[in-house]
Parts: C-alpha cells; sequence; structure tokens
C-alpha cells in the first residue's frame, strides 16, 4: 500500500493533482491581488489554502517546485512610475497562525543550526504595520532614493513623493554608512485616516476603505503635491544594501535607526525565550484596538544578524523570520447569489455575491468560494444569512451559513457539469478539486484568460491594452492569439474609430506594444501561460537552456521520456516530473507550436544573461550527497546557491561538482564513473573560501 503524508493523509498521487489545482488556485488569487488590484479571496482563506499546500510539500517535498506559491514573493511594479532595481531583493515572509507554529519556527532554526535545546535563540518583536513597504536610500548621509518594494527585486520610484513624509529624514543624523538603505513602512494613523475622509468627503473626492488603502494611493500620486497634502508616517525597522555592517543585532541597528533620525516602533521588544513571545502576542492583542495605527501581528526576527546570515533565505523569505498573524474579524450578510468564472486554464471557480456589509471597517460584497467541494462542504445557499470574515483585504472568507435565519425554500447549490461560457462539458479529474471546462481555445472566456495573462504585468507588461480591451477586440475578432498582438498596426484605423479611442491613444498604444517586441526569455516563457509554469520556473527554463532556440530544441528532444534531454529538464532542481508533464505537453500539442512559431515571427526573446559572479563555483552545477559534518543540507545549499552555483539533486553529466560526505553511496560512484570532480565536506569549504 502507498505511504500517505504524515499531515495530510494524502497518498503521493492524490498529493500531486491536489496541489496542482491548489497551487493554480492559489497564485490565481495572488495574482489578482497584486496584479489585477481585484482581489478573490481574503487574507484569512488565503493564508488557509497556504498552509495546506505548505503541508503537501513537507509530506512530499519533490512537490515543491520553484513556482509554487510557497516559493513567491510580493507584486509587480506599476507602469505609471520609474522602474527601480533592488540590489538587496527585498522579501515576504513567512506566517504563523497560532503560538504552536511559532515554537516550530523556533525549532526549525535550532534544527537547522544544530544548535542545542539550552542554546537561547534571542529574537525582536516587533509589530506588523499594515502599510506600504518603502525602501529608502542614503548615499553619505543624503536622502536620494525612494521605492516601492514591488515584486521584490524591482520597486517603483516614489522618491519626490516620500521627501514630503514627515518622519523620513532628508539628513541624517551623526556618522552613517556612505551607502545606506533603510526599509520599513508607510503609514497612515487612524485619526489622519478619519480627518482626511471627512476633507475628501467635503471636497467630493475619492473616501479610502481604510488607513492601508488610503496610505498606498497617497504615495502613489503622480503628483507630490497631493502626497504632502496627505498625513503619512513612518517605522524602519530593516536594511538593504550598506557599504558597513549594521551592527551585530537586529536589536543594535534598530537603536542606530533612532540616532540617525528615524521613527522604530516604540512597542517592539526583545525576547529571549518562546514563552516571552506568547506573552507579547497576547499583549498586543489587547491593545491593538487602542492603537492609533493598524497592525495585523507581529514579526518575530533572529537577533544576532550572525545567524541571520548563516540562516539565509528561500526563494520567498528569509529563514530567520516570521509573522503571526491575529485572528480575522467577523460581520453576517445575505448571500445573493453565486456565480462561476472561467480561467485561462478552464478552471471553474464559484464566486459569492454578497449584500454589501462593513466587515473590520471595509465594505465587502465579494467572495471566492474556490471549488464546488468548497460549496457543498460548507452547504452555503442562495438566501443564506453567512458569516464572514476578512483579515485585513476588502474581499472576505465565507466562514459557513447562519443555519437557523435559512429561507425555508432554500435549496442546496447544483455545481454546473457544463461551461457557463461555451458549454462544453465541465470536467473533474480524480483526485483533484477542481472542475474544468474542455472547450479549451474555443472556450472564449479561455482564450480572454491567456491573452490577458500574456500582456500582464509579470509577462509582455503591455502598458494601455488591459484586460477590457483584450475583451473587445477578442470579441470583435481584432486578437485571437498573442501574435495578432503585434499585427495591430495594420488595425489602426479601425481601433482609432472606436469609443473611448482616438488616434493619439492608439499611437501610444502601438508605440507599448513595439517596445515589447524584444523581452527577456523568462517573460517570454511565463507569457505562453504554460500551466504550472510560472516566474520561478520560467527563470530556471531561461537560465538552464540560455536561449529560445534552445529551450524548444531540448523540449522536442525531451518528448521521449528515455532521452537525455528529458532527465536533463525533470532534474532541474525545483521542476521534477510533475512540472515537466505540463511543460511537453504544451509542447506536444501543435496548436501550441503553431502559435509560438508565429509568436517568434514577432518577438526576439534576449539570451538569458548569467548573473555576473566571482565565485570559483558561480555556474557550476552541484550536488550534495552523504552527512556533512560542519553544517546541515539546507545550509550548505543556501550557501552554494548564494555563490552562484546551482543545486540538484541527482548526479548527471551536467554535474561539475560532488560534495560527499560519510555515506554517499551510489551518488559517489556514478560520480567517479563520469569523470566528475568529488570532494569532501573539508574540500567544498576550501574551494569557496571558507575552509
Amino acid at each position: 500500500m502507498a505511504a500517505t503524508g504524515k499531515k495530510t493523509g494524502l497518498s503521493l498521487a492524490e498529493a500531486t493533482k491536489r496541489h496542482q489545482a491548489l497551487a493554480e488556485d492559489v497564485a490565481a488569487s495572488a495574482r489578482a491581488y497584486y496584479v489585477d488590484d481585484d482581489p478573490i479571496k481574503s487574507d484569512a482563506e488565503y493564508d488557509a489554502d497556504f498552509r495546506l499546500l505548505e503541508s503537501i510539500e513537507e509530506d512530499f517535498p519533490t512537490l515543491r517546485t520553484a513556482d509554487s506559491p510557497t516559493q513567491q514573493i510580493g507584486s509587480t511594479p506599476s507602469g505609471a512610475f520609474a522602474k527601480v532595481k533592488h540590489r538587496v531583493p527585498m522579501l515576504s515572509l513567512g506566517n504563523a497562525f497560532s503560538h504552536e507554529d511559532v515554537g516550530e519556527f523556533v525549532a526549525r532554526i535550532r534544527r537547522f543550526l544544530n544548535l542545542d535545546t539550552e542554546v537561547p535563540v534571542e529574537l525582536v518583536a516587533e509589530p506588523k504595520i499594515d502599510g506600504l513597504s518603502a525602501a529608502l536610500r542614503y548615499s553619505h548621509g543624503r536622502f536620494v532614493l525612494g521605492a516601492t518594494r514591488g515584486d521584490g527585486s524591482e520597486g517603483e520610484d516614489i522618491t519626490a513623493n516620500l521627501r514630503t513624509v514627515v518622519d523620513i529624514p532628508a539628513a541624517l543624523n551623526g556618522d552613517a554608512p556612505d551607502v545606506l538603505e533603510v526599509r520599513g513602512e508607510v503609514y497612515m494613523a487612524r485619526s489622519d485616516f478619519l480627518g482626511l475622509n471627512e476633507r475628501q468627503i467635503t471636497a467630493g473626492g475619492k473616501v479610502f476603505a481604510n488607513p492601508r488603502n488610503a496610505a498606498a494611493g497617497s504615495v502613489r500620486q503622480l503628483d507630490p503635491a497631493i502626497t504632502a497634502s496627505r498625513p503619512l508616517r513612518f517605522f524602519a525597522y530593516a536594511w538593504g544594501e550598506v557599504s558597513e555592517s549594521p551592527g551585530e543585532t537586529q536589536w543594535a541597528f534598530l537603536e542606530r535607526l533612532k540616532g540617525w533620525g528615524f521613527s522604530v516602533n516604540p512597542l517592539t521588544r526583545l525576547c529571549h525565550r518562546t514563552e516571552e513571545l506568547r506573552q507579547f502576542f497576547d499583549e498586543l492583542a489587547l491593545q491593538r484596538a487602542a492603537l492609533d495605527y493598524d497592525i495585523d501581528g507581529i514579526v518575530y526576527k533572529v537577533n544576532k544578524l550572525a545567524l541571520q546570515e548563516r540562516l539565509g533565505f528561500v526563494s520567498r523569505a528569509p529563514r530567520w523570520a516570521v509573522a503571526q498573524k491575529f485572528p480575522p474579524e467577523q460581520a453576517t450578510t445575505v448571500l445573493l447569489g453565486i456565480d462561476i468564472q472561467v480561467g485561462r486554464t478552464g478552471s471553474l471557480t464559484p464566486v459569492a455575491r454578497l449584500q454589501p456589509v462593513t466587515v473590520g471597517g471595509v465594505v465587502v460584497s465579494n467572495a471566492t468560494l474556490h471549488n464546488e467541494d468548497e460549496v457543498g462542504r460548507k452547504d452555503v445557499r442562495v438566501g443564506d444569512t453567512v458569516v464572514v470574515q476578512r483579515a485585513g483585504d476588502v474581499i472576505p472568507q465565507i466562514v459557513g451559513p447562519v443555519l437557523a435565519k435559512r429561507p425555508a425554500d432554500a435549496s442546496a447549490y447544483v455545481f454546473p457539469t457544463r461551461c457557463p461560457v461555451c458549454n462544453s462539458e465541465a470536467v473533474r479529474d480524480e483526485g483533484e478539486v477542481v472542475r474544468r471546462c474542455t472547450g479549451g481555445l474555443i472556450c472564449p472566456a479561455q482564450a480572454v484568460e491567456r491573452l490577458k495573462h500574456f500582456v500582464s504585468r509579470n509577462a509582455f507588461d503591455i502598458e494601455g491594452l488591459g484586460g477590457k480591451h483584450i475583451e473587445t477586440f477578442w470579441t470583435d475578432g481584432l486578437v485571437r492569439g498573442p501574435a495578432d498582438i503585434f499585427k495591430l498596426a495594420d488595425k489602426a484605423a479601425e481601433i482609432a474609430e472606436r469609443e473611448g479611442w482616438a488616434e493619439q491613444s492608439v499611437a501610444n498604444l502601438l508605440a507599448a506594444i513595439d517596445e515589447r517586441r524584444t523581452v527577456s526569455l523568462e517573460r517570454f516563457i511565463f507569457a505562453l501561460g504554460i500551466r504550472q509554469v510560472g516566474q520561478a520556473t520560467s527563470r530556471l527554463l531561461a537560465k538552464t537552456y540560455g536561449s529560445l532556440a534552445g529551450w524548444r530544441q531540448a523540449m522536442d528532444a525531451a518528448q521521449d521520456p528515455e532521452s537525455d534531454a528529458y532527465q536533463e529538464l525533470v532534474d532541474i532542481d525545483g521542476i521534477g516530473p510533475a512540472v515537466a508533464t505540463d511543460i511537453l505537453a504544451f509542447f506536444h500539442e501543435t496548436h501550441n507550436r503553431d502559435a509560438l512559431e508565429a509568436l517568434s515571427e514577432q518577438v526576439t526573446p534576449a539570451d538569458f544573461e548569467q548573473p555576473a559572479a566571482d565565485s570559483p563555483v558561480a555556474g557550476k552545477t552541484v550536488v550534495f550527497t552523504g552527512t556533512l559534518e560542519k553544517m546541515t543540507r539546507n545550509e550548505a545549499k543556501a550557501r552554494a546557491e548564494g555563490l552562484g552555483a546551482k543545486v540538484a539533486g541527482s548526479v548527471s553529466k551536467k554535474t561539475d561538482i560532488l560534495v560527499a560526505g560519510p555515506g554517499a553511496g551510489s551518488k559517489a560512484s556514478k560520480a567517479e564513473a563520469l569523470g566528475i570532480t568529488v570532494v569532501d565536506e573539508e574540500g567544498w569549504l576550501a574551494l569557496i573560501g571558507e575552509g
């Protein structure tokens, strides 16, 4: 009998299907919130799905691909501001939802560092401000650049707006590093928020839903004078690029921030034991309502910077920090209807239409119900009074119905078995939770959603060609596939005659399209919308194959599961057999190859540029096997990747170095047979200059 996961109770086959559907759902929710500014899920509901995804990956680590939402961070910068590359990535944080989760976070740190239980792990605990993350760059003590977090690697230049924030000093007090990037949160106090909305009502302007929205909207104004009129504040708590060490501890750095003239949250506390974290969380939960600014949890960070450096990062978050969220707020309202939305991969998603209700100060009217199992499990019916909750965003989670208030004629919701858009059969594969339209390219909803994905910010990012334009262009036959977008110049006169278009706006659109005739290879791959291939996997493919021609040739060869090309694909750390199956399925379809060929005639993807690195292992493929004594396996992998190496899970002809500890076994034998360099742990440390 096949083994089942300890956390989920699923078999590998069940977990693979569940993971694929859940990852797609969570990724779609993240895109809706960060890219489309149109959230379809509450924080609480998103967090619950995210935790289940993490549990599946803990049970079956081979499912943890580079494109899993558990490995992703941030949002994308808009086109309204100049873009800024972060020299040190601005990462997201992992989440904890209970005191037990925080205890496990500390335990993971001990395991990673091989620390005995008697060795104390100091942590800095600070309130998690519900605002907008920003990075402030100082050169020789003067403020020279301010940026949003964006997608973690690239943000928006909002320097002029941040100069108007009272808590951001134009010049630093005392001695500071020549280069200093301070990071923190722009926010608006509750009292100032209420005053702002009163002035907006009087002036007939926009009324903001909550302080966070007000702060985010204010800091992104194109006119700095408008930002200056808004009462924004700033709490500093971290650093990015610095020309000298920020100190020995997180706590000491916070003290330096105060000395330089920054505001640091006065409730921040240094904790020496896990019990103190629990106590601080409970105290702050009681104080939360009385504070003059919104917080949605507490962030815990390892205090010693030397330990932070050893712990390093996973793709979306530091290992040395975690955010514990406060419980969500609740209200009741009436379920007016359940609509079905069809995604670009054919997934049918039920969306609840709610009688508008205020939850935690925000008016909400929609909620995703995820899939038919969710509708059935909660047994929500049209006309029901339902309990909804939110934990930081506008769209709530439906907790369940209030049965005592159920109308006598309310009937159970019957999930459709045919697509509401094209009437094709909607099927649900065994082991999956998602029902999908089988219409494929004949389904207008799927075709349109794929085109929307193609032009989205993380893909081709064509300014001025939004979702509404894609819908109308598709409906009227102007665009049927991605290549058609680059032929719109032939239809400029027809577009200019449409309502809302003029000669100049058409010229702007065509110029924006022409600007995207050359894009990076990873953007090109991501834009194709291959199932399970998100930004991280697109980058892995671009990095591995280097060029579009190289990738296409390799994928053609990899159609043979016995080929070296197939083995190379599945050996890419972060891809594996499940993702490889979807990539190869894309290339197996004639219509996809035709669409790719047509697009290649219009667009020239730039070959992947390997980042410059001066370490002796940069660009090398490294495999670790056996027992390591001076560091854990995870720590060794993280260090290798930080030096520019590629870490693989198995030995092949592409492997450059095998690091073999005691008990290396068959991998060492295979490496020797292939003539691959084999070193022990001491040899590895000497090679990277740490011996």
